[in-house]
């Protein structure tokens, strides 16, 4: 006996299934149903309120909404992003730039102890003076060999060796700083910690041992000398050594001597050397070696012939061929002072003075 559903004579021959086969596609299951964007009103609401025959339903919200992921994904992302820079650059956290200390400096004059040998050819000087076997400018300054220490690179290293190295040669080399002209080259080497100090060195020099401007740089009071031969003589050593995780130090101690004649003079004039040892102490952390920067910890510089009675710390006034340093002594110190710094002076040793 067929069911319910099923035609008295039974399912017609070559019929796919009945009618429920038949209408299947168009069955609706609960969940279909509650999901609909449209719903029927009933009769007792149509009745009432004469609405039509259907109403919009409100979309349903299941689970958050696309811009409440998307700002959880971006937040993930910085966050995972965060954790590996922690975890990639391990001294980031520790090498937090700390403020950088002042440069400390003493500028000594060494006083001739009789006149001054000169002569109009300068090649003549240099040949019979202990800088006779002094190389010329920068090659004066070769960077010794390299080798990779516990935390840091060979190339970082090198990078170290060739930021001193080029601070040396702008602030002793170029005749644009020796005359007294501009400095920036100079100061865009150094390190922003400093640049307070640099600048207050050259507006408002002082013998303190923290504010001398030849303590940064060498450079002679235009109006009294000019260079007599570019050809600067220089001989020096650089080497550097690893201070400890995060910083690259670097020791240098050049000998420059330049050949200098009286302002104006020309060819004419007779020409005299002046020689300036400069020893210097460069601090390199990670970012130094990366932006081509130096911090200064130390400069001690000695320079002669010079008179102890004239200031050195703005510029340097040399003694020229045929002066002498007369019987003035230092600048007074005052012990009660507690900011004030002891004025030094030295004597030149005659072997340092060419004999012509």
């Amino acid at each position: 006996m067929g069911g319910p559903g099923d035609p008295p004579e039974g399912t017609p021959e070559g019929a796919r299934g009945g009618a429920e086969d038949e209408f299947r596609s168009v069955v609706f299951d609960e969940s279909f149903v509650r999901a609909a964007r449209l719903q029927e009103y009933s009769a007792q609401e149509r009745m009432t309120d004469h609405t039509p025959a259907v109403r919009r339903r409100p979309p349903l919200h299941r689970g958050l909404s696309r811009h409440v992921l998307v700002l959880v994904l971006l937040i993930a992302v910085a966050f995972g992003t965060a954790i590996y820079m922690g975890v990639r650059h391990p001294y980031s956290a520790a090498q937090a730039r700390q403020p950088a200390e002042p440069l400390r400096m003493t500028v000594v004059p060494l006083a001739p102890e009789g006149r001054v040998p000169g002569t109009a050819d300068s090649a003549l000087l240099y040949a019979h003076s202990p800088a006779a076997q002094f190389a010329v400018g920068a090659e004066g300054i070769p960077l010794p060999a390299v080798r990779r220490t516990a935390h840091f690179a060979e190339s970082q290293v090198v990078a170290a060796l060739t930021t001193a190295k080029d601070y040396l040669v702008e602030s002793s080399l170029d005749p644009e700083v020796l005359l007294g002209g501009q400095v920036h080259v100079v100061r865009s080497l150094i390190g922003p910690g400093q640049l307070d100090q640099f600048q207050q060195s050259f507006e408002r020099p002082v013998a303190d041992g923290r504010h001398a401007a030849t303590g940064w740089l060498v450079r002679f009071d235009p109006a009294r000398a000019e260079l007599a031969d570019r050809g600067i003589r220089v001989q020096g050593t650089l080497r550097a050594t690893e201070a400890d995780a995060a910083t690259l130090e670097v020791a240098s101690d050049h000998t420059f001597v330049y050949a200098l004649r009286p302002a104006g003079s020309g060819d004419a004039g007779r020409a005299s050397l002046f020689t300036v040892r400069r020893e210097v102490r460069f601090r390199f952390d990670r970012d130094d070696l990366r932006l081509h920067q130096v911090e200064l910890v130390t400069s001690a510089v000695q320079a002669g012939p010079l008179s102890c009675a004239e200031d050195a710390a703005n510029r340097l006034r040399p003694l020229l061929a045929g002066q002498s340093a007369g019987t003035g002594g230092p600048a007074a110190t005052d012990p009660f002072a507690t900011d004030g710094a002891t004025a030094l002076c030295g004597s030149l040793a005659p072997s340092a003075q060419p004999r012509v």
